[in-house]
């Protein structure tokens, strides 16, 4: 399943309802469809609101509330779109000022959706300061709460996207908030998150795919750990989040506008050329492997099959204008509706077809380099016949990722600030790498269109250890 897939996963919960995970994991986030059979709600729908209505189609149900568990900060929303085309209630929070129609909702308010569902709004700042749970209740009581960024599995969401000034009082609202749920929740309820599956949105990583209050009971560092602890074990793990969040909160709050996918113009070579010259970002879209083999020349390798909405989001300065490549327009389709959702609408052009066909008229075709870490174990021993010699080892996985464990000698510059600190990086042959060579194929790409030579290490992190390179922590 691609990155972008739709992930309809369905719970049959007790009393007759059900609930559907629709996934987006591109974005590490989920959204909620829950219904008793005919009326359903709705939990932090992304901005693309067509799979919920699908998924309602199918299930032959009526979307009668949509609710914001809190005013997103690493996508655009749809619920308003999907509250407007549905003739839904939209709840979002009271104390979240909005200047679009709402249903304004604190905590201890309820909704009856039917005799046989309703939601409890829960309070449980954290997240952010006015962040609300919601339990979903059946004829015999809860049967599981929509999270949020609250109670993760095995973490939970960071408290630090609001501003880093607040992110020690929210820790503080956030270990009391996980406990509060359990406290008024059965272990038996599920819990059903948004974020934490991916999400830079966590606190760190998720641990499982599901899980109860009970379970979440004896793992969770939330409910383990004494309020000290557990602020001074969330605040210590923090890293950097991707630089388009700064743009969500305000879009979100002012009211998003509906999705636009109308196909951007056709780019000729001849245009493709004059964009790439001029230092545009035109982003190849199709695999590494793809990109490796043959390219054109000063493209960014962001392919559909790793999380590219995030690291474009991250790298580009905001608003720039953006080109697609893809082999097919169902790829710059699929392309468009992933940075749709992190609020990039407009594109410049857009370009179909193999870069051999691409740059027929205009002689731009490159390939790069691939090696393995056992390879820059040779190289560095001398036995690596016929592969560059090696001048410098990139790395460029996170902050967290470098201090927990890197290559003795490496630099260190995370993807996110690459295209800002090329000139860090010393002369001659990089070798670079990242955990699993996605980041790695975009940091390639990157320092060929700056006239370096770069060699990608295409390979897991967990393979340099046994190949013979020596490892160190920060940690």
């Amino acid at each position: 399943m691609s990155m972008t897939a739709v992930n309809a996963l369905d719970h049959q919960l007790a009393g007759g309802l059900g609930a559907e995970v629709i996934a987006t994991s591109s974005l590490g986030d989920r959204s909620y469809l829950a219904t008793d059979g005919e009326m359903a709600v709705v939990v932090d729908p992304q901005r693309d609101v067509d799979r919920f209505l699908a998924a309602a189609g199918r299930l032959n149900v009526r979307i009668a509330l949509v609710l914001e568990t809190h005013v997103h900060n690493d996508y655009v929303s749809g619920g308003l779109e999907l509250a407007r085309l549905t003739g839904a209630d939209y709840g979002v929070a009271a104390a979240d000022e909005v200047p679009f129609a709402h249903m304004p909702l604190a905590d201890g308010d309820v909704v009856e959706l039917s005799e046989r569902m309703r939601v409890r709004a829960v309070a449980t700042p954290g997240h952010t300061y006015h962040h609300l749970s919601y339990v979903l209740e059946g004829e015999q009581g809860p049967v599981g709460v929509f999270t949020g960024g609250s109670l993760l599995f095995g973490t939970t969401g960071r408290t630090d996207l609001v501003g880093q000034q607040h992110s020690h009082e929210l820790a503080r609202h956030q270990h009391a908030s996980a406990r509060k749920l359990v406290e008024i929740l059965p272990d038996g309820a599920q819990i059903w998150p948004t974020h934490g599956f991916g999400s830079f949105c966590s606190a760190s990583q998720t641990s499982g795919d599901s899980a109860t209050i009970g379970e979440q009971r004896e793992i969770n560092p939330a409910l383990t750990l004494a309020e000290g602890e557990f602020v001074e074990q969330m605040l210590s793990g923090l890293d950097a989040y991707p630089a388009y969040y700064a743009h969500m909160g305000v879009r979100n709050t002012s009211g998003p506008e509906p999705l636009d996918l109308r196909t951007p113009s056709r780019a000729t070579p001849e245009e493709l050329k004059r964009r790439l010259e001029a230092g545009e970002w035109v982003v190849d879209l199709r695999s590494r492997t793809a990109y490796v083999d043959s390219h054109l020349a000063g493209t960014v390798s962001l392919g559909l099959d790793g999380p590219m909405a995030t690291w474009l989001g991250w790298m580009i300065d905001w608003g720039a204008p953006i080109t697609l490549l893809g082999e097919s327009r169902e790829q710059v389709g699929q392309a468009q509706r992933e940075l749709a959702r992190i609020g990039i609408d407009t594109f410049s052009a857009a370009a179909t077809g193999q870069p051999e066909e691409l740059a027929a008229e205009t002689g731009q075709l490159s390939s790069t380099t691939s090696a393995a870490f056992a390879d820059l174990a040779a190289v560095r021993d001398g036995r690596g016949d016929g592969l560059p010699e090696v001048d410098v080892v990139l790395d460029v996985r996170t902050n967290n990722e470098w201090q927990s464990s890197h290559i003795v000698g490496a630099v260190h510059i995370p993807l996110y600030e690459l295209k800002d600190r090329l000139d860090e990086v010393p002369a001659g042959t990089v070798w670079v790498h990242c955990g699993s060579g996605y980041r790695a194929t975009a940091a390639a790409s990157l320092l060929e269109h700056a006239g370096r030579t770069p060699v990608l290490i295409d390979d897991l992190f967990g393979n340099a250890d046994g190949a013979g390179l020596t490892l160190t922590s920060t940690t």
